[in-house]
């Protein structure tokens, strides 16, 4: 009885979860100009055609993964550098910073965007720039993607044999070799998946950007700039694709942290 009835809670949770996803794919086959209103007009891909004719999309698709990229780079390599410094401190230091590096994790984002607007708008009249755009995007996103880095990275260092390094330096390594060539390979998977979380969050983010964006537009600020309109079918169709493509990324992240499990973790989960 207990096992049928998880069994239920857990068919409904993924009901209600993933049911209106499911129904938003479907609808983008939709042939059918109905606008807003859910009615089958027959199996078509003209809605995909159509969403790859329009420039516009395509620039807001291009910008949103050129961001992506860059943030996804720019972050991996301060949160690498950020997570080493933090393994090195001592105990106390170590906490406060990373109560500071969790901070943003758990802020509200709309707080996280007014903020960065206000200081990105404040550094642009300071400096004599012009407006908002693609420069303060990025910087946005490599804000609030570095935690999740920081958080991939210092997981791989805690089970690293502190030693390595020191052996590596007394047979002749300099510093800077003995780091590329014994503690990179030993942290690779948490980089790894820190620069595909940190891309997944950017390509996906429309709360910050939507504050820290100007006049450069992506995709979930393109989307919610047509939403406002008319609800064309072609959001369903963008949408859609939009969804497959962080799918396909989280469970490339899954995967990845499954292969990266202790043996003992691995016998832990098989004997639950």
């Amino acid at each position: 009885m207990k096992k049928a009835g998880a069994r239920l809670y857990t068919f409904l949770m993924f009901l209600f979860l993933y049911a209106p996803i499911l129904v938003l794919i479907v609808f983008s086959f939709n042939d059918t100009d109905t606008g807003s209103r859910s009615v089958w007009g027959g199996f078509s891909l003209r809605w995909y055609q159509k969403l790859f004719e329009d420039r516009l999309i395509l620039e807001a698709l291009c910008n949103t993964l050129l961001i992506a990229v860059i943030a996804a780079v720019g972050s991996t390599i301060l949160g690498t550098m950020a997570a080493i410094g933090i393994r090195s401190m001592k105990r106390i230091p170590r906490r406060i910073m990373m109560n500071v590096t969790n901070f943003p994790m758990v802020n509200p984002e709309i707080v996280t965007g007014v903020s960065l607007m206000l200081l990105f708008v404040f550094a642009v009249r300071l400096l004599g720039g012009r407006s908002l755009g693609m420069g303060s995007l990025i910087a946005a996103h490599i804000t609030f993607c570095l935690p999740y880095v920081i958080l991939s990275v210092l997981p791989k260092l805690r089970q690293m044999n502190p030693n390595l390094y020191e052996a590596a330096q007394d047979l002749g390594c300099p510093p800077v070799k003995a780091f590329f060539k014994v503690v990179l390979p030993e942290i690779l998977p948490g980089i790894v998946t820190g620069m595909i979380m940190a891309f997944t969050l950017s390509i996906d983010d429309f709360v910050i950007s939507y504050f820290t964006s100007g006049t450069t537009q992506t995709l979930p600020i393109y989307i919610y700039s047509m939403t406002r309109k008319r609800v064309s079918p072609e959001i369903n169709a963008l949408s859609t694709v939009l969804f497959g493509a962080v799918m396909v990324l989280l469970l490339i992240v899954n995967i990845r942290q499954k292969k990266e499990k202790p043996s003992w973790e691995k016998k832990e989960e098989e004997t639950l």
